[in-house]
């Protein structure tokens, strides 16, 4: 059997890049703070990840590939967090401030209590 000095040198980056990732997601995912990312680097870090995936998806199989599919899954979560969490909020916020006088939406949950007390 020989021994693939490169394949299990891109296993082991693999699994380091990914490990050193995680903080940063699980504390993006735990605060729901994205303040500190920024939307152009989200959109270009998505944008590129697409163009290189027909590279590294054309290549041999190999941890490559286990690594990019990771970095598209996370830099596809932090992107959709990011608008969901800074931007939509954000825009929401924008929308009530130039017509003020627009009544909020109802929440009919609010109303629950009401309902179950008569």
């Amino acid at each position: 059997m020989e021994i693939n000095i490169p394949v299990i040198a891109g296993t082991i980056a693999t699994i380091l890049f990914a490990i050193s990732t995680l903080p940063m997601v699980v504390k993006a995912y735990r605060t729901k703070d994205l303040k500190s990312y920024s939307f152009g680097y989200l959109v270009l870090g998505n944008v590129g990840n697409l163009f290189y995936s027909v590279y590294v998806y054309n290549l041999p199989p190999g941890p490559i590939w286990l690594l990019h599919t990771f970095y598209l899954i996370v830099t596809g979560l932090m992107l959709f967090w990011y608008l969901r969490y800074e931007r939509w909020p954000e825009m929401q916020k924008r929308l009530h401030d130039r017509n003020p006088r627009s009544e909020p939406k109802v929440n009919f949950r609010s109303f629950r209590h009401i309902h179950e007390s008569t």
